[in-house]
């Protein structure tokens, strides 16, 4: 079957302006919605990741002290031999220590026999709640 060739040019129908703003603000009110629980779960991530690296770091440290016989004065000694022991068999992390999932360090303080690792949150000051919490072992 042959159809004849029409010559008269069809009539493309688009959307109107009107549609076009309906959607745009069905759009918005979605992304009104859904944004603050996204930025929540951001949050909760970075001090999730604060507790692990705290957790890791900890692991570094008790092995640490198992060779040496007590904690590093500072985080570094994780890293290189600053006791000059010939029991360090370090280094006791794979990378350089880490800052904090805010980019921040990690505060650490140690009396040879115990020590304590925190992470200041996201205001980098000691103290705070919620996002701003500190974050310690």
């Amino acid at each position: 079957m042959n159809r004849p060739i029409s010559t008269k040019p069809t009539r493309s129908r688009g959307f109107t302006i009107i549609e076009l703003l309906i959607v745009m603000a069905i759009l918005g009110m979605l992304a009104v919605m859904v944004a603050p629980n996204l930025f929540k779960k951001a949050d909760s991530a970075r001090q999730d990741a604060a507790r692990s690296q705290i957790s890791s770091i900890g692991s570094a440290l008790a092995t640490y002290r198992l060779d040496v016989g007590q904690y590093p004065d500072e985080l570094e000694g994780l890293m290189t031999n600053d006791t000059g022991r010939s029991s360090w068999d370090g280094p006791y992390l794979s990378k350089e220590v880490p800052l904090d999932p805010w980019g921040n360090e990690y505060q650490y303080t140690s009396n040879g026999s115990s020590y304590t690792l925190t992470s200041f949150g996201a205001d980098g000051r000691a103290g705070g709640e919620d996002n701003d919490a500190d974050i310690s072992n």
